[in-house]
This record gives structure tokens, C-alpha cells and sequence, in this order.
């Protein structure tokens, strides 16, 4: 039996030939998991281990368990869209591993680098609208699926205490609008979330976004989604000013998809709460746990910040509300 302990895991999971030494390569990824590719005799496939202390300078510490409720949220996607999700090929809970399909980067190129070079499709920012709100409108109210994912601990280990709590004690004088944003999303226990959907975790394949990384998944309030990938629209802003009027026309194409497919509740009830969340999660990019690395001037830190607190002592209920000031900030430049 090999040392390694993904090729370990794989001969546990019944996915590695007697014989086989297949190459591992490791691949980036975010700063939760290890990530590797193994090229086996049939081909290769991808391999993740979660980390129980994240690749960030702060001490940012997530239950491992959270490995196996990925894969529970990449089975309940692809009952509702096989097409959103890479196949999961196998699991072994006792090292916290799975395996699932490798989709090659040509023809499944990631998301934040098309909206990095300049190619920014408002179609993928509209299906992925689409898609998460299709998960969630397949999942909304469902007991059963709720029951499957007892996982608020780890939601707030790996959500709203970094993104949240600890803007918090850097904002001292907008703890309280932040704490009660942490109550409000941690009570509304309304659909699947994914909770990571960034653009580094959405590939623009040949058959629309597939969404990666679901480690954070919970079910909770759907605004959370939502508001997580807006605000990276958002953002992008200022990685690319060029390219602001279509990172801001993205920003609305994704919302109007999304919002538009919204039945399980009022869509004026999703919207707002996503607007009132969203500046929360704009000023915990800069000062909570896992700064974006893309923003590197203390000038760009501090326009979010304006913006940032000044919508979180006078919200603003619509999605539009929010985006008007961000643009009459970046206006200022």
C-alpha cells in the first residue's frame, strides 16, 4: 500500500487498481482544502482534503467534518441539475478525502479569471442567477433535506464568525449592525446554501456554471448565497477598473435571474435581507479573516469602507440601492 495518503484513501474508496501508482500533483485551490490531481489508468480525477486550520494568517480554525456535507450538497445539486456539479466518484470519511470527476480547465475555465482578463460574459453571470436559485426553489421548506444538514456550527465557524464577528471587533461602532446581521441570517432556516459561491468556485463550462467548494453548505437562509457572489462582483471593481461598467452590468444581470426565479417566499423579503447583508460581507473582505487579495492600497481598502458603513448604519432594502453607491463612489476616483 502506497504512503500517500491520497492514493491510500483511493485504494479504501475501491477507485485504485491492484498495481497502480498513479502521479498526484497538487492544484490550487482556495484556503480551506488540500487539492490534488490524480492521473489514474482510466484518466485522471480530482481529490480534496479539508484542512482544520486554514491556509490565512488569522487563526481561523473549521471542523473537518464539514468533507462529508459537501458531498451530501453535491448530491442534492445534481438531483436537481446533474449538470451543476462535477460527479462524485467516492468518499472516505476516516481521513476526511473524496474523490470526484476532473473537468479539464479548457473547456471548464474558472470564472474569476475570465472576469480578470476582461472576458465577462453577462450570460454566466445570468445562469448562475439561475442555477443557485434553482437549488434553492427545489430545496425551500424541504424537512427532509434540512435534517440532512445539521451544520450551523460549522457555518458559523467558517462564515459568519470571519466574515461577521470579526469585522466586528476591527468596527467596534458597527458591531451592532453586524451582530444582528449574524442573528438574522443564522435564524432564517429557509433552503440548501451552498455558502461559498464565489466566482473561484464557479467554472464556465460548456453547459453552464458548475459550482465547486461546498464545503461551507447549511441549511439556512438563501440571501447568504446571494449576497456572497454579488459582493465579489462588486469588488472586482477595483481589481479592474476598466472593466467596471460590466463587472456593475453582471452585478445586475445576476440579480434579476436570480430574483426572478425566487417562489418560496416574497421577493421583496429575499432582496432586502440580501441588501442588508451584503455590506457586511463588502467590509469583511477588507478587515475580517480572509481579506481579498486582490485589493492592495489602503485608498481602495478605504473606499469599501465608506461605502461599507455607511450601508450598514442606513440600509438600503434594494439590490439597486446598494450598487447606486458603490457606483457613486467609484465615480469619486
Amino acid at each position: 500500500m502506497s504512503n500517500d495518503p491520497f492514493l491510500t484513501a483511493l485504494g479504501r474508496m475501491g477507485l485504485l487498481q491492484p498495481g497502480e501508482f498513479p502521479a498526484v500533483s497538487p492544484l490550487t485551490g482556495g484556503v480551506s482544502s488540500d487539492i490534488v490531481r490524480v492521473d489514474l489508468d482510466s484518466g485522471p480525477i480530482c481529490m480534496k482534503r479539508a484542512l482544520a486550520r486554514l491556509k490565512v494568517d488569522a487563526d481561523w480554525q473549521a471542523p473537518v467534518e464539514r468533507n462529508q456535507y459537501e458531498i451530501e450538497w453535491m448530491r442534492v445539486a445534481a438531483g436537481i441539475d446533474p449538470l451543476a456539479v462535477p460527479k462524485v466518484l467516492g468518499e472516505d470519511r476516516e481521513t476526511g478525502m473524496f474523490a470526484m470527476e476532473f473537468l479539464d480547465a479548457q473547456r471548464y475555465p474558472v470564472w474569476k479569471n475570465q472576469l480578470r482578463d476582461g472576458e465577462i460574459s453577462l450570460d454566466t453571470a445570468r445562469e448562475v442567477g439561475w442555477r443557485i436559485a434553482a437549488i434553492h426553489g427545489r430545496t425551500a421548506g424541504n424537512a427532509d433535506i434540512a435534517g440532512r444538514f445539521p451544520t450551523d456550527h460549522i457555518f458559523f465557524s467558517i462564515r459568519l464568525e470571519p466574515y461577521l464577528c470579526a469585522t466586528a471587533r476591527k468596527h467596534p461602532d458597527c458591531a451592532q449592525r453586524l451582530d444582528s446581521l449574524v442573528r438574522v441570517t443564522g435564524a432564517a432556516k429557509k433552503a440548501l446554501v451552498h455558502g461559498d459561491v464565489s466566482p473561484k468556485n464557479i467554472l464556465a463550462g460548456p453547459n453552464g456554471p458548475v459550482f465547486l467548494d461546498a464545503e461551507c453548505a447549511w441549511y439556512g437562509d438563501p440571501a447568504f448565497d446571494l449576497a456572497f457572489c454579488l459582493n465579489h462582483l462588486l469588488l472586482k471593481c477595483l481589481w479592474r477598473p476598466q472593466c467596471q461598467a460590466r463587472y456593475l452590468e453582471s452585478f445586475d444581470a445576476l440579480a434579476e435571474a436570480y430574483l426572478a426565479r425566487v417562489t418560496w417566499e416574497a421577493r421583496d423579503d429575499i432582496e432586502m435581507r440580501t441588501a442588508h447583508l451584503l455590506p457586511g460581507l463588502f467590509l469583511g473582505r477588507i478587515d475580517g479573516k480572509s481579506p481579498v487579495e486582490y485589493i492592495t492600497t489602503e485608498a481602495q481598502r478605504d473606499q469599501v469602507r465608506r461605502v461599507a458603513r455607511a450601508l450598514l448604519f442606513h440600509p438600503v432594502d434594494s439590490l439597486a440601492g446598494v450598487r447606486a453607491a458603490w457606483q457613486s463612489e467609484l465615480a469619486k476616483q
